[in-house]
């Protein structure tokens, strides 16, 4: 039988039909098989874990399938608790597998410390952002008669005056002496100057 006749007889069609079923067969329990090992469609929303201990963290994923890593802790934030989480990743609501790990920072147990920078006779413009740069923030400003105007004159910590590399906590706020750029000028006045007596009138001499 000719190779043109064969592709047209009904041995051959049987045959097609035949290995296309078997592949629509296999299709589909290959998409069955890995919808079941990749558990799609069965997700889980992560939970918010800001201001939860570790404790409470394990606890609250442990009940969803889900596990968490400590990545490390971050600098103090009064705003949370000692040891609680201030950053998670997934962010809370997004949808996961089960055994998705979620990745967690920590608040610190409280402020460190930082060394005072040489503020003095840098503008105040200048000064704000270093002091924000390390964590301070802005006090009391207070003015004194200086030439220089808006210029660090004194740092003040809670009323003590302040050297560069004192240290103080983060957070802590730091008052700045500035000049007003009108310094004020004391006329002296010469108290020892004589003065010039005026002339005696002179007396008339008796007629003899």
């Amino acid at each position: 039988m000719s190779l043109k006749k064969y592709l047209t007889s009904r041995v051959f069609l049987g045959q097609a039909i035949a290995a296309l079923a078997i592949l629509a067969v296999l299709s589909y329990l290959f998409m069955h098989w890995l919808t079941f090992t990749t558990d799609h469609g069965h997700e889980i929303t992560v939970p918010n874990l800001a201001k939860l201990t570790e404790q409470q963290v394990e606890d609250k994923l442990d009940e969803l399938d889900l596990d968490y890593v400590l990545l490390d802790s971050v600098d103090y934030n009064s705003d949370y608790p000692k040891f609680s989480v201030v950053e998670q990743d997934p962010l809370p609501g997004a949808k996961v597998k089960v055994g998705r790990k979620v990745y967690i920072k920590i608040n610190a147990s409280g402020f460190s410390s930082v060394r005072i920078p040489d503020l003095i006779e840098k503008t105040y413009r200048e000064a704000v952002p270093t002091l924000k740069s390390l964590g301070l923030e802005e006090g009391t400003i207070t003015y004194i008669p200086n030439l220089g105007k808006d210029m660090v004159l004194e740092m003040r910590f809670k009323g003590r005056n302040l050297k560069v590399g004192d240290r103080v906590l983060k957070a802590s706020k730091i008052d700045l002496v500035l000049g007003d750029g009108k310094e004020s000028y004391v006329e002296e006045v010469d108290t020892t100057a004589t003065t010039t007596p005026s002339p005696t009138e002179a007396t008339p001499k008796n007629a003899q």
